[in-house]
């Protein structure tokens, strides 16, 4: 996974670190966003369309390895599973297709983005923050979201708690474009759908279960039988927007199911494989590409600049531990 040629994007992906640093706290060793997480093991099995849709290996295949981590929001990795502001929640698949090689989706559980571009979105990010504990109006923030309608629509769009991680649906941010073998190719965005049906807590019902309560329960599920989610994809039509995270298709719009997502235990060394573990929105596979959003190449950066710190930070304290 190597970072963009652009300097420009290296030099935003670098302000978005030191931004959600300023935000959250310096945490060495966790994520910058989506800083408290678990990861779990299963496998997929691609369904009978999905050959059809892509010719990527894993939609081929019997069964494909995958692990997927499940997160809250925020980079602070003590954030309380029952408060509003850890939604919303992430879910991250990695396929294992060989050796050292993998595709990977990245997803959350509120569908679409506030902003175009990256560096709207940091600049929504600065206004939030200088808004903070501001009593006259219009706040920094206020301005940004009246001159940024489909910001404001997003912040407005309902985040509740889910009942559980395998009771919350997960959405792709960005579309991408999909290549069957016969080299038809079609625009797409993964929706992950759980198995055992979507269930959401009002904030009240949140509040009275430990702030703890959904990875307790993650590990406890998992423990007693299967977790599945099935993923599909929205396809869309000629004429769709397809370079701009904050702009819905129709609900018309076809939905095929790829395959299904079995999760049957938890991994060894969770702590250090999720410092080690470093997911890429961007697909990096034969059959599935990158489409020209440009929220893409940059939250790639974002993802890998924050991961190699990350995994610096863990090697620093194991050198540490070591000549202690």
């Amino acid at each position: 996974m190597p970072l963009p040629n652009d300097e420009k994007i290296v030099a935003l992906a670098n302000e978005f670190i030191q931004q959600f640093d300023g935000m959250f706290g310096l945490h060495p060793g966790f994520r910058a966003a989506h800083a408290k997480g678990a990861l779990l093991t299963g496998t997929f099995t691609p369904g009978a369309r999905a050959a059809g849709v892509s010719r990527a290996p894993h939609f081929g295949r019997a069964t494909t390895s995958v692990t997927v981590r499940f997160s809250n929001s925020t980079g602070i990795p003590t954030i309380p599973d029952n408060v509003p502001n850890a939604n919303p929640r992430g879910m991250a698949v990695r396929f294992h297709l060989g050796e050292r090689v993998h595709t990977d989706i990245v997803s959350q559980s509120t569908d679409g983005f506030p902003t175009k571009t990256g560096q709207e979105f940091l600049e929504m990010l600065r206004a939030l923050v200088a808004s903070d504990g501001m009593k006259t109006s219009p706040t920094p923030i206020e301005q940004f979201l009246g001159a940024h309608p489909k910001a404001l629509a997003f912040v407005q769009t309902p985040k509740p708690t889910p009942a559980s991680f395998a009771r919350e649906a997960f959405f792709a941010v960005t579309a991408l474009r999909f290549i069957n073998k016969d080299g038809a190719a079609r625009y797409g965005r993964y929706r992950i759908v759980p198995e055992a049906g979507v269930e959401h807590l009002d904030d009240a019902a949140a509040a009275r279960l430990g702030e703890n309560f959904l990875f307790d329960e993650l590990v406890e599920r998992v423990g007693k039988g299967v977790i599945a989610f099935r993923v599909t994809v929205q396809l869309a039509e000629e004429g769709d927007v397809v370079d701009d995270s904050t702009v819905h298709w129709p609900e018309s719009r076809e939905v095929v199911e790829l395959g299904k997502i079995e999760l049957t235990g938890t991994v060894t060394g969770d702590a250090e494989e999720q410092r080690h573990t470093i997911f890429d929105p961007i697909p990096r596979v034969d059959g599935i590409e990158a489409s020209d959003d440009p929220l893409l190449e940059l939250r790639a950066a974002v993802y890998l600049i924050s991961g190699r710190r990350r995994r610096a930070a863990g090697s620093a304290q194991s050198a540490k531990i070591g000549t202690a």
